[in-house]
């Protein structure tokens, strides 16, 4: 009898400490894409090494060119700005309108 209730209390106390654990809930992270990570980057400010790694669709010679337009015409004052540097057009702007600050 005395065994029996021994084991049982061994058993449940088990059995109570997997269910308090938090650790046994805990899955497998989710895994972020390293674009989730971008916050936002300034294209007033950004290099085109930057402005390529952060910018959906920009590749290193598209931001070449934002930096170009950004040096002869001065600092960005609207997103849409971007409009007028060759290459991006608005499917580009609307992908990245969340990230971009000026």
């Amino acid at each position: 009898m005395k065994l029996t209730y021994r084991l049982f209390s061994v058993v449940f106390a088990l059995a109570v400490s997997l269910f308090l654990n938090p650790s046994a809930y805990a899955g497998e992270p989710d895994s972020v894409d390293a674009k989730e990570i971008v916050l936002s980057v300034n294209v007033n400010s950004a290099s085109a090494v930057e402005l390529a790694e952060k910018l959906d669709g920009i590749g290193e010679a598209r931001a070449q060119l934002i930096v170009k337009y950004r040096e002869e015409h001065g600092p960005f004052t609207s997103v849409e700005q971007l409009l007028n540097v060759k290459g991006i057009g608005a499917a580009t702007l609307d992908k990245n309108r969340d990230v971009i600050q000026l």
